[in-house]
């Protein structure tokens, strides 16, 4: 596969020390004595509203918190908050709004790779600075964007070693049409390729799609040893409820997804899902101090009935390492933030976590969970250590022809 125009810019930026000379749309009129602006952009409508809801109510409860602390270099943040609707051409157009007219500091936001493959070249040509919270397919590294969920390595290679050590040599690949399924998928087939197991069915759905018996079952039919997921949004409502119509149970065929989270698995049904897989670096019922405080605050501020989860937690974490590189900087301004993220460190609800300066994505851990039958994810599996981000797979020789 091709490299991407964002992976030769990055090279270019990383190798040289350039920096970006596009007009910049961050200039002071979003910074006072007192306040400064940032943007928030999450699908607020639509079908990935059943996912980024409750990433937009995180990213507010990071602010209302480090306000309620005096803000960031004594000014209060103010958001301006948009709608993506859903739909990539929305989250450009208003991601140009957020950086130009609204000339916000920074913005947090975005879900799907196709939202944030719209956004990027809007963030490159402003010079502005998008923190992205969601797990991708990697092969992109941009200098206008810091990648606070996981990369290829750090959730979908370990799934698959997941997977390989359960003795599951045969995998249905299921997924939403767009590029983070697509591209997840060539790098699951080159893995498997390169570790003996077979791909028996490669499918696709446009997002939103609800039905799936004729892929459910087929997934009865052939019997693989396992699903690997790659849909996105409310399509695995319907997805998960036909599998189990069709008599797949996750004994028999289980089922791992990687953008399926707790605030999923409540729209999903407890009963559709219980039992089935996920791969993420942060669950609800991850084990330390930091995370018990967060369920407690998130939990207080929007209902004892809401879910914490991954997506949620690395947007979270996103308004907190932008506030520590901005004091880091002692400055708003885009370069200087951007100089100042290597090293950056936070105890994060996921655990302690590292930005790593030259690929702009965060040192984290991986865990492959299992739904239980409280709607929560139990824990079941952890990376020995923080895994570094490698989001071209250059470590990876099995992946070399997937870079070009």
């Amino acid at each position: 596969m091709a490299p991407t125009p964002t992976r030769t810019l990055t090279a270019l930026t990383l190798t040289l020390g350039l920096t970006l000379t596009a007009c910049s749309g961050n200039d002071t009129q979003g910074i006072t004595d007192d306040t400064v602006t940032v943007g928030m952009i999450h699908s607020l409508s639509g079908t990935m509203a059943i996912s980024e809801v409750t990433v937009r109510d995180a990213v507010q409860l990071a602010i209302d918190e480090i306000n309620a602390d005096g803000g960031v270099l004594g000014r209060t943040i103010t958001p301006v908050i948009e709608d993506g609707a859903s739909n990539e051409t929305t989250f450009a157009e208003r991601a140009e709004k957020l950086l130009q007219s609204d000339n916000a500091a920074t913005v947090f936001g975005g879900w799907t790779s196709a939202s944030r493959k719209a956004m990027l070249p809007v963030f490159e040509r402003n010079n502005g600075l998008l923190w992205y919270p969601v797990q991708y397919e990697g092969l992109e590294a941009s200098p206008n964007i810091v990648y606070t969920g996981a990369t290829t390595n750090q959730q979908i290679i370990p799934a698959l070693d997941y997977l390989r050590e359960q003795g599951h040599t045969s995998l249905y690949l299921v997924g939403s049409d767009y590029v983070f399924p697509r591209t997840a998928n060539q790098i699951i087939t080159a893995y498997a390729d390169a570790h003996d197991m077979d791909i028996t069915a490669e499918e696709y759905t446009p997002l939103g799609h609800t039905e799936y018996s004729t892929i459910t079952n087929d997934i009865a039919r052939t019997e693989p040893d396992a699903v690997f997921n790659t849909l996105n949004g409310d399509s695995n409502v319907s997805f998960f409820q036909q599998l189990r119509s069709a008599g797949v149970t996750a004994d028999d065929t289980p089922v791992l997804s990687v953008s399926v989270a707790e605030e999923e698995v409540e729209g999903i049904g407890t009963d559709n899902i219980t039992g089935h897989l996920t791969a993420w670096n942060y669950y609800q019922t991850t084990d330390n101090d930091t995370n018990g405080v967060f369920v407690d605050a998130f939990t207080e501020r929007y209902g004892t009935d809401r879910v914490t989860s991954d997506p949620m937690q690395s947007a979270y974490n996103s308004v907190y390492l932008w506030k520590a590189a901005v004091e880091a900087a002692d400055s708003f301004d885009v370069d200087d933030v951007r100089a100042a993220l290597d090293g950056i460190t936070i105890d994060a609800p996921e655990g302690t976590i590292t930005l790593d300066g030259d690929t702009q994505h965060v040192i984290k851990t991986a865990r492959i969970g299992q739904v239980n039958d409280e709607g929560l994810i139990d824990e079941i599996w952890t990376s020995p250590e923080p895994i570094v981000p490698d989001p071209y797979l250059q470590g990876y020789d099995w992946a070399a022809d997937l870079n070009g």
